[in-house]
Order: C-alpha cells, then sequence, then structure tokens
C-alpha cells in the first residue's frame, strides 16, 4: 500500500470519525448483492458510508470531481461529495463480477442553510428543496422583503442557482389617495393723474399721464380698457386744461383641488391621467411640420411596494397642468399658448391609511411701481397731479398629500357608481317643470356632492 493511499485512508477514517460526532449528517447505505441499489444522496462537502453485503475487490468513480471515494475495509466505502452534480459508483467483486452500480446524488448542504432560514426569519413557512445543483424555495411569506431577504441568503449557498416558488401572503394591492389643493389670491391698486393743457385754437400746448389730447378736440380722449376713471375740464382766460384721475382696485381669489385615486399591485407601475392632450407643431427637419401632442390636466404614476407588515414604499409622480392663455408665441397665422405646471416626484415610505404631505409651495410677489413727470411730480400737493403709483401683490400657497390603503376586490354588486345616484326626468318632468333630475329618492341624492367610497374595501 502506498503512502498516499494510507494518508488519503487515514484522513478517510478522521472524516467518519467526525461524521459519527454529528449524526445529522451522518448517512448509510446497503448494497445488497442482486437487488438493485437505491440512490446515495451526499451533501456537498459531506461524508456518507457505504457498506457492501460482499467483499469487494475493485471500485471506480465515474467523475472524481463531483464526489471522492476511500475504502474503508473490504466492505465499507467512504464517499465524500465535491461539488453538486450526480455520477456513478461501481463495485466489482474478487472474480471481476459487477456487485452494483450506485447513483451518487451530491447536493448543496442545506442544513446549514435551513438552520440560518429559521434564525434569520422566524415563523415564515418557507420550504427548502434540492434540484440537481440548486435549491428550491417554496411556500408562503408575510412580505416581499423577508421573500427577498430568503433570495439573498439562498444564493450565498448556491449563487445563480435558486429557484423561487414562494408566494407572498397578506394584502398586496395599493389604493393611493392623491390630493392637490392649491389657493390664489391677488390684489392690485392703481393711483394715478394727469393734466393736459391747450390754448385757444386747440393745440396741445402740454399733456402728462394716461390720456389723449388731440388738436382741435374739446374732449378728453382715453385709452380703451382703462377703468375707474374721471376726468374734468377747465378754463384760465385763453388756457384750457384737462384734469384726469385715475383710481382702481381690483381683487381676485382661486381655488384649485384635485383628488386622484389610482390602485396598482404591489412592485408594478400604476398611471393615470384626467385632462386631454395639447397639440404642438414641431419641425420635421424638412421644412415641414408635424404635431406632437402634449398631455395636460391631472396625472399620477406610483409603484408601490409592500414591505413588512402594513408599511408601504411609494415612489411617486403626480402632477397638474393646465393650458395658460396668458402666455402665448407665434404669429398672426398661428398662436401657440404655454402651460402652468405643478409637479412633485419623490419616494416616500408610510404605513396603511396613513398621510404624508409631499410637496409644499409658498408663494408671495410684490411690485411697487411710481412714474412721474420730472421735477412737477416733486412739487408738494400739486404734484400729486402729474404722478402715478401702481401695487400688486400675488400670492399662493400649494401643498400635495398623500395616503396609501392597502385594499382587496369586493363584490361587484357592493360598489356604488355615480351615475347610480341620478334619476334621469320624463318628459313631462322636463319639458313642463324643467327638472333636470327625475323626482324621488334617486334624484335627492343626486342633489349631493358625487364624493363617497367605491372601487375597493380598505382594510
Amino acid at each position: 500500500m502506498s503512502m498516499g493511499y494510507l494518508c488519503r485512508a487515514g484522513l478517510a477514517a478522521l472524516a467518519l470519525a467526525t461524521t459519527a460526532m454529528t449524526p445529522v449528517f451522518a448517512q448509510q447505505l446497503r448494497v445488497m448483492e442482486g437487488s438493485v441499489s437505491n440512490a446515495l444522496n451526499v451533501p456537498m462537502n459531506r461524508a456518507v458510508v457505504v457498506e457492501s453485503e460482499t467483499p469487494f475487490a475493485e471500485l471506480s468513480i465515474a467523475n472524481p470531481g463531483i464526489a471522492d471515494i476511500s475504502t474503508l475495509s473490504d466492505r465499507s466505502i467512504y464517499v465524500l461529495g465535491k461539488a453538486p452534480g450526480r455520477t456513478t459508483l461501481t463495485l466489482l467483486g474478487p472474480d471481476g463480477k459487477l456487485i452494483s452500480n450506485v447513483d451518487v446524488h451530491v447536493t448543496p448542504d442545506v442544513a446549514e442553510f435551513k438552520e440560518r432560514l429559521r434564525q434569520i426569519l422566524p415563523g415564515e413557512n418557507i420550504e427548502v428543496r434540492t434540484a440537481n445543483d440548486g435549491i428550491v424555495l417554496s411556500g408562503t411569506v408575510s412580505s416581499i422583503a423577508k421573500l427577498d431577504r430568503a433570495l439573498d441568503l439562498a444564493n450565498r449557498y448556491a449563487p445563480d442557482r435558486v429557484s423561487n416558488l414562494m408566494n407572498v401572503g397578506g394584502t398586496q394591492q395599493v389604493m393611493l389617495k392623491v390630493r392637490f389643493a392649491e389657493m390664489q389670491r391677488s390684489v392690485a391698486k392703481t393711483l394715478g393723474s394727469s393734466v393736459g393743457f391747450r390754448n385757444g385754437s386747440g393745440s396741445v400746448a402740454g399733456s402728462s399721464g394716461n390720456f389723449i389730447l388731440e388738436p382741435g378736440a374739446t374732449d378728453v380722449t382715453v385709452p380703451s380698457g382703462t377703468q375707474g376713471v374721471l376726468g374734468f375740464s377747465g378754463s384760465l382766460g385763453a388756457l384750457q386744461f384737462d384734469v384726469l384721475l385715475a383710481a382702481l382696485e381690483s381683487k381676485g381669489m382661486v381655488r384649485t383641488l384635485a383628488e386622484p385615486n389610482l390602485t396598482a399591485l404591489s412592485g408594478q407601475e400604476a398611471k393615470f391621467l384626467a385632462g386631454g392632450e395639447y397639440p404642438i407643431p414641431v419641425d420635421d427637419g424638412e421644412d415641414g411640420l408635424t404635431v406632437e401632442y402634449k398631455p395636460f390636466g391631472v396625472e399620477l404614476n406610483f409603484t408601490p411596494v409592500v414591505v413588512d407588515g402594513n408599511g408601504i414604499n411609494l415612489t411617486i409622480n403626480a402632477a397638474v397642468s393646465a393650458i395658460d392663455n396668458t402666455v402665448t408665441f407665434g404669429n398672426n397665422d398661428l398662436q401657440i399658448a404655454a402651460f402652468k405646471r405643478r409637479e412633485t416626484s419623490t419616494t416616500v415610505e408610510m404605513r396603511d391609511g396613513e398621510s404624508f404631505a409631499i410637496a409644499g409651495l409658498l408663494q408671495d410677489d410684490f411690485r411697487n411701481l411710481k412714474g412721474q413727470v420730472p421735477w412737477l411730480g416733486d412739487i408738494p400737493i400739486l404734484g400729486a397731479l402729474f404722478r402715478s403709483a401702481e401695487y400688486q401683490r400675488s400670492q399662493s400657497e400649494l401643498v400635495i398629500i398623500v395616503t396609501p390603503h392597502l385594499v382587496t376586490p369586493t363584490r361587484g354588486e357592493a360598489l356604488a357608481l355615480p351615475t347610480d345616484r341620478v334619476k334621469l326626468p320624463s318628459e313631462q318632468e322636463l319639458f313642463l317643470f324643467g327638472r333636470v333630475t327625475g323626482k324621488g329618492a334617486v334624484g335627492e341624492v343626486a342633489r349631493q356632492d358625487f364624493s363617497g367610497s367605491y372601487g375597493y374595501v380598505m382594510e
């Protein structure tokens, strides 16, 4: 017997002793002469003992890279798993007769993986199996985050050889309620005066301010569109004068409110648009024009991910836009309007039913202008006739609030539609009484607003 074989036999005996100390990994297979042998399952980097009923004289392994063999006696064989795969162990008797062929299956060692899985994810119903040279995970986990943890741990034991058959339990559909609320207030005040002088022939001797004195005219001409104007005329001998006083105060308030609701499966993107598309001409590069359409209105894109418990991770892109006809460009043949747009894009994490103000804006614009005729506007008291003042202030406040809910489908009979609350009028009610809704219980409900529960059951 060679020294190499002695060393290998000594190591085999040491490994067998170690295996005997940890019986959870120690396995044995008894080979019976004249019968079909069962497959031998060997965990990778673990040892299994094969015992033969009859003495054998020769051993061979089809693929030594998958499993290594050593003889402990003329009836015992030590099999060590080296790499995941399948191979064949052949036993021959002293007369050269075949005793048996044993299928050897070397699989990843999932015993340690199962133990780590129970420590990291206690209480999760995860089943672990081996398939060929990989790991198969099945069962039900409580959240996407725990599923990712289980897959990450499995990849450490079988890199790129993990099959995921797990399901995620609980509610995995998210309804997102978004509220856009904007208030705009504007105040403008204008105070000014103008003076014009004419000689007896009606020619203009001098003027200032916001009106026109035409030669030979006896009346003051006020520019079109001017409001809050008071004018009067007088004379001092051959010199006539006209005085124009302008005082105007304007106030305005605008309230904008939109509440889009959208539902999506965990991990899937959902899109919502309530509005329209505005055509914009674009140069096609060949001295021609093509039309592109730009969407406007209430837009909502979001991707929810349900994490541990009822936590929800949201990636949101929400916007409210409208056509602004006060800002245009083009020529006499083509005018293109601008857009007013309030948009936010962010990622937040919340619990079911919690609300978050993901965007807010406070804006205060102030403008104060004064114009006067040089030197004359600085004269005390009389100088007020030669100057004007303008005051403008614009304030706006915008807030965007999001509220996610975990939802489940419900029966169709339990859903209420906005059209269910409106009863159509009969011809008599429409033509004789002028009613646009029918009279009755449904018509009474139709007089109220159209808000209410619809679509899903919120937990």
